[in-house]
């Protein structure tokens, strides 16, 4: 059976090796790709509501479905004119963890930035009765989401930390898992994303016989955000359960524009939806998805850095041109100053 770290690196080296073969693209070649997630998810319809603001200027962002985080973080470094993908913040993480001392992962995350931080995501655990605690799970059928997908990611860095071994773990998507946790076939199953979401609203789910699984670990605290599900928000629930949850940012990268023509492309890309979302931030609270509405542009997640050609969209000397944006001049290079630019752009317009 193929490891996780394992199927880290075998990621990680189709990477490198994808990178020797791109070459530069000219300027005027270079088209805009977002990665989100699937078809029906959170993440597709944040891409489409900030690819709909770029085209109202006349730019034009293409928005691509994906199996999830891992897939997109691996896109944005690998796939050709892709600058965006949306993903869980604990991909870092989750590459650390399994990779820790792999040249190859730390030539992948190098170079890895944020454009924005999003909103926060839910880690639900719906489990049998009987099982009372993440610890619980030592020894069970748990369903841990499709391979490269956000929940797989989060669910298998989540019972690691905490020193799980569950007897299988099955790499299955939300509604099979929950069809087999009713009828009994597994034992409990992870899903994430924000609260609430539509599958646990499902009258099939009878609260005598599941609930949802509290999480709290000293060591899941370090890496995650305490957070709660309140009564009520699914029919079955009629108690407060504490939990954690990761946050989805829109990851880009460290595009240095004085490099060659692509890196110049691609950094104006990143500044202009910077900008556009920026400006734009009360309107897309307003007409877009309601996830918006939790979105903190201020709450950066511990571990990530803010992309300098952000902070060029955020300048006040900023001149987005509507269908020609102008040129950028070269990124900065400390990466703790750029989010402290960041912050204090974000602060003065939004408040913190």
């Amino acid at each position: 059976m193929t490891t996780l770290k394992e199927k880290a690196v075998a990621c990680v080296g189709l990477l490198a090796l994808a990178l020797l073969l791109v070459r530069p693209v000219a300027a005027q070649e270079v088209e805009r790709n977002i990665l989100t997630g699937g078809p029906t998810g959170t993440y597709i319809q944040i891409g489409q509501d900030m690819s709909r603001l770029a085209a109202e200027c006349g730019l034009r962002y293409n928005v691509h479905e994906s199996a999830g985080s891992l897939e997109n973080f691996l896109g944005v470094r690998k796939r050709p004119q892709t600058q965006f993908g949306i993903v869980q913040s604990d991909v870092l993480e989750y590459l650390k963890t399994y990779s820790a001392d792999d040249p190859a992962i730390a030539r992948a995350i190098f170079g890895v930035r944020i454009a924005f931080p999003l909103y926060n995501e839910e880690v639900h655990i719906l489990a049998k009765r009987e099982i009372g605690s993440l610890a619980d799970l030592n020894g069970r059928r748990v369903a841990v989401g499709v391979e490269d997908s956000g929940t797989f990611l989060t669910a298998s860095l989540v019972l690691d930390l905490a020193d799980v071994q569950p007897a299988e773990r099955l790499k299955i998507d939300a509604d099979t898992s929950l069809a087999r946790l009713i009828d009994g076939s597994i034992d409990a199953f992870f899903y994430v994303a924000g609260a609430p979401t539509k599958i646990f609203q499902s009258p099939s789910i009878d609260g005598t016989k599941l609930h949802l699984l509290p999480i709290a670990d000293p060591t899941l605290a370090q890496v995650y955000v305490p957070s709660k599900i309140e009564p009520g928000t699914y029919p079955f629930q009629t108690e407060a359960i504490d939990v954690v949850a990761v946050k989805a940012v829109l990851m880009t990268y460290e595009y240095v524009p004085n490099r060659n023509s692509y890196h110049r492309a691609s950094c104006q890309s990143v500044s202009d939806l910077a900008n556009l979302v920026f400006t734009n931030f009360g309107k897309l609270r307003e007409t877009g998805h309601p996830k918006w509405q939790n979105v903190d542009l201020n709450d950066i997640p511990p571990g990530w850095d803010i992309a300098g050609c952000v902070n060029m969209g955020l300048s006040d000397s900023y001149q987005l041109q509507c269908a020609q944006a102008p040129a950028v001049a070269a990124a900065p290079s400390a990466e703790s100053q750029a989010n402290e630019a960041y912050r204090q752009r974000i602060c003065a317009e939004i408040g913190c």
